[in-house]
C-alpha cells in the first residue's frame, strides 16, 4: 500500500479545468481500467510504469516548491497505493486534485482532495462506465468534465446535466476531443445550450503540441 506504479512526475502548467494556467505538479500513475477512443496518455494507461514508494514521490514533489498537485493517469484510483499517496499529500498541506473517470467508488478517498470526474460520453467507447453511486459521492467543490467527440456527445452530456442538475452543484467542464471537435463549434453549442458550463481547452497541447509528454 506504500507503493504505486509511476508513469511520470513533472512540473507544468495546469492545462484544463478551473485552475487552468496555474503551475501544477503532476503525478501520473500507470494503468487504466478503460480504453477510451481518444486517450492521449496510452503510454501511461497501457504501460507498467516504475514502482515507487509514496514517500519518495512526495519528496520529489516537495522539491518543486509548488502547492498545487494533481494525481492523474491512466486511472489513478485503481492502484491500492493511491489512497495513501493522496492522504500524505493532503497531510503535507498540498492542494490536491484528482482526475478520475468516475468508475471507481470515490467515497473511501480523502475528502480534502478535489475530484475532477470525467463522465465518459458514448463517443468515448466507455459510455456505461460511470459508477452510479458517485453522483451522491460528489461534493459541491468537485468538478464534472465531459470530453465531447461530436454534437451527439454534446447533446447527450447536456441531457444528463439537466437530468442530474450537475451545473447547479458543480463546476461543469466541456472539453472538445482533440482533432475531433473544433473549439469554435463547441463554444457555439455551449452558448446555445443554456447550460452553465465552461469551455475547457487543453492549453498544454496548444502550447507544446498534442504529442508532448511531461508537460
Amino acid at each position: 500500500m506504500d507503493l504505486v506504479n509511476l508513469a511520470e512526475l513533472f512540473l507544468s502548467i495546469q492545462g484544463e479545468g478551473s485552475r487552468a494556467g496555474l503551475p501544477c505538479v503532476f503525478i501520473r500513475l500507470s494503468g487504466c481500467n478503460l480504453d477510451c477512443s481518444y486517450c492521449d496518455s496510452q503510454y501511461a494507461a497501457r504501460g507498467e510504469g516504475e514502482r515507487k514508494k509514496i514517500s519518495v514521490i512526495t519528496g520529489r514533489v516537495g522539491r518543486f516548491g509548488v502547492k498545487l498537485v494533481q494525481l492523474t493517469g491512466g486511472e489513478p484510483l485503481i492502484q491500492p497505493g493511491a489512497g495513501p499517496l493522496l492522504r500524505m499529500l493532503c497531510d503535507q498541506g498540498y492542494e490536491a486534485l484528482v482526475e478520475t473517470n468516475g468508475s471507481v467508488d470515490l467515497k473511501p478517498f480523502d475528502p480534502r482532495a478535489k475530484y475532477i470526474v470525467d463522465i465518459k460520453t458514448p463517443g468515448s467507447g466507455a459510455g456505461e462506465s460511470f459508477l452510479e453511486s458517485n453522483y451522491e459521492n460528489l461534493r459541491d467543490c468537485d468538478e464534472v468534465k465531459f470530453v465531447v467527440t461530436s454534437k451527439d456527445d454534446f447533446d447527450w452530456a447536456v441531457a444528463l446535466t439537466k437530468q442530474r442538475g450537475l451545473d447547479k452543484r458543480h463546476t461543469l467542464l466541456f472539453s472538445p476531443a482533440w482533432g475531433l471537435v473544433k473549439p469554435e463549434d463547441m463554444a457555439q453549442w455551449l452558448i446555445d445550450s443554456g447550460v452553465e458550463g465552461r469551455l475547457s481547452l487543453q492549453i498544454h497541447k496548444l502550447i507544446w503540441g498534442p504529442d508532448a509528454t511531461g508537460v
